[in-house]
């Protein structure tokens, strides 16, 4: 089994036990960052007190709406996004080792290498998982109606009253999202907020810049009566993968908001102001109508839901391939070294 797949793996792993434990998180902070109207007092509520009003209203499971897709879609861009960052993280290593031998650098990966490795393999994780995102958002925003349906018997219960509220209180499921993305605009709705989800690599772009260069000065610190990461503890993992993310989402916010502007349903109200008709659109929109604050709906919510999610994953993570290693070659340590020795 190859190291890039051993990663890919325990990523996916990790990342499913992570969004297993912040889901409820998650959804909440989807519905803070899609709020347009910043005048409602359910936005300006706490974390809590707004799980604890989805749950008296719509009952628990709309803390979970859309977890089985979310989870399917963690596993895949984890997978993905892990496996493509072994390989291009091992491309890189190589050949800052070949600069080393022809007596240029220290022959190890720098900062700006991690970042442009994290950012490539972010693009193609985005380009492959971007529909999974679109309906999980969807799911997530959508909020449960709570009309109770007419009396048949009742002068005034037509038939189209009864429909709407038939349809209003309906289970709202993956199913319908995908036809309602492909009636809104074909295959390219399942594409929608790509721009700034491209533009989002930068995230876990800036995280992994942040969690390597951690790392590497933690190795070099401990280097004289350690070996490298297998001498951190599974808590010092944690510990580093929490500070990394939580740089990257202050510096990213911004953009997670529009991203979800963009993929939840249309207003069809005629308000041009819930009308997006792009990213630029999209932020000049909130800027003029809801002001800079606009652009930072829930980032407290986001930021306990991403930097514990990202603390628990990096450790996992960890866990798993040093776990993997143990088994497949029967040698903790199985560095670097000895991968570019090996092929």
């Amino acid at each position: 089994m190859s190291d890039a797949l051993i990663n890919g793996l325990a990523g996916a792993a990790g990342g499913i036990i992570a969004q297993l434990l912040t889901y409820p998180l998650q959804t909440v902070n989807t519905r803070q960052q899609t709020e347009r109207d910043p005048s409602k007092s359910s936005s300006k509520d706490g974390t809590m007190r707004q799980m604890y009003m989805v749950v008296k209203h719509e009952g628990w499971e709309r803390l979970y709406g859309g977890l089985m897709p979310s989870l399917g879609g963690t596993a895949a861009s984890q997978g993905v996004y892990y496996y493509f960052y072994q390989i291009f993280r091992n491309r890189a290593e190589t050949a800052a080792l070949d600069r080393w031998k022809k007596g240029i650098g220290d022959g190890s990966v720098g900062m700006l290498e991690s970042l442009s490795v994290a950012a490539l393999s972010g693009c193609v994780n985005v380009l492959l998982t971007n529909p999974i995102w679109v309906v999980v958002t969807r799911l997530q925003a959508h909020r449960k109606a709570n009309k109770t349906l007419p009396s048949h018997g009742s002068p005034c219960a037509s038939h189209e009253a009864i429909q709407s509220a038939v349809t209003e209180n309906a289970p709202y499921r993956a199913s319908h999202v995908v036809q309602e993305l492909y009636d809104e605009a074909g295959l390219m709705g399942f594409w929608k907020g790509v721009i700034p989800t491209l533009i989002m690599v930068s995230n876990p772009a800036i995280q992994f810049m942040l969690y390597e260069t951690l790392l590497k000065k933690l190795k070099q610190k401990r280097a004289s009566n350690l070996k490298g990461a297998d001498g951190l503890t599974a808590l010092e993992i944690f510990l580093l993968g929490a500070i990394a993310k939580l740089g990257a989402t202050v510096v990213t916010y911004p953009l997670l908001v529009v991203k979800s502007r963009l993929q939840v349903k249309q207003r069809l109200d005629g308000d041009r102001r819930h009308h997006y008709k792009g990213t630029f659109d999209a932020i000049t929109k909130m800027l003029r109508y809801e002001g800079l604050s606009g652009l930072y709906n829930g980032m407290s919510t986001k930021i306990v839901q991403s930097v514990f999610a990202a603390a628990v994953l990096f450790m996992v993570k960890e866990e798993l391939v040093r776990a993997a290693r143990l088994v497949v070659t029967g040698d903790l340590r199985l560095n670097n070294s000895r991968q570019k020795s090996s092929k």
